[in-house]
């Protein structure tokens, strides 16, 4: 084999391992779950949220309903919206549906799975188990990779320390508890 096609094929393999190593895929019947990651958080912080993309290959749309964790007391499907100017935040009343043939994304400024209560923070390089419930898929395990406080992506390394529209003070709605 020429050298140059020796360093080629090391390439793929190295980028394949990296992007293996740094996101976790998992089926549960028509559901692919994919790029589950959480930020760390700053000691004494008692939540975080987690980001992933969940795929319905399916013909029938499901709800992703809320979770659990040994990480957290509490874990729910949460959005963030602007509203008149101010960033809110509040858990998703009833399931966040995930439509027949689609990919839904949780990311960072939007839909996300909020980790409430948590027992330790989260660091760098954690890896942390959640189930999430799905209303017709049932409880799906996956772990979520805990990147920097910053992150923006599971795997891009860039870090933002702020989020999108956040230059006004963000609130939770009146009937939001931890």
């Amino acid at each position: 084999m020429k050298p140059s096609l020796k360093i080629s094929a090391f390439l793929v393999t190295a980028a394949f391992c990296v992007g293996s190593a740094l996101a976790q895929q998992v089926k549960s019947g028509d559901l692919v779950l994919d790029d589950a990651w959480a930020r760390a958080t700053r000691g004494g912080a008692k939540v975080g949220g987690g980001y992933i993309t969940i795929e319905n290959k399916g013909t029938t749309a499901d709800k992703l309903m809320g979770g659990s964790s040994p990480a957290a007391g509490k874990v729910e499907v949460h959005e963030m919206a602007m509203d008149n100017g101010v960033m809110k935040m509040r858990p998703v009343k009833d399931g966040l549906p995930i439509p027949a043939g689609r990919s839904t994304e949780l990311v960072p400024g939007g839909y996300h799975i909020m980790l409430m209560n948590l027992k330790a923070p989260l660091k760098k390089g954690d890896k942390i188990p959640v189930t999430l419930k799905f209303e017709k898929a049932g409880d799906v395990k996956v772990t979520f990779d805990v990147q920097d406080i910053g992150a923006t992506s599971p795997a891009s390394g860039h870090t933002d320390h702020t989020m999108p529209g956040m230059q006004q003070p963000m609130k939770m709605s009146p009937d939001h508890k931890m």
